[in-house]
């Protein structure tokens, strides 16, 4: 059984998870990945559409992006930070 998608008082898609405040991005069925706005139908998006069963904007996950560098949605190209950043390993690796 699938988690309820996290959802604010007004009805919408959460952008940050509670407690802690991590930023929360949206996977589609076809496995796109949406920003909040998108997933909530704003920026032009068909996401939240009554009914919606095109796979490219029926949300079907929520997560976190807790590290690594920005993952960026594919519907307005907008960078979705992580939580904690890009891990130090990978900032100072210089062995290539």
């Amino acid at each position: 059984m699938s988690q309820p998608l996290p959802r604010d008082s007004d009805g919408k898609l959460s952008a940050f998870a509670w407690p802690g405040g991590y930023p929360i991005y949206y996977t589609t069925r076809d496995g796109g990945t949406l920003c909040p706005a998108c997933a909530n139908g704003e920026n032009g998006s068909d996401a939240a559409l009554p009914g919606q069963d095109d796979p490219q904007w029926h949300v079907v996950a929520a997560d976190i992006h807790w590290e690594g560098d920005p993952m960026m949605c594919d519907h307005c190209y907008k960078d979705i930070e992580s939580a904690y950043g890009v891990p130090e390993e990978a900032e100072n690796d210089h062995s290539a």
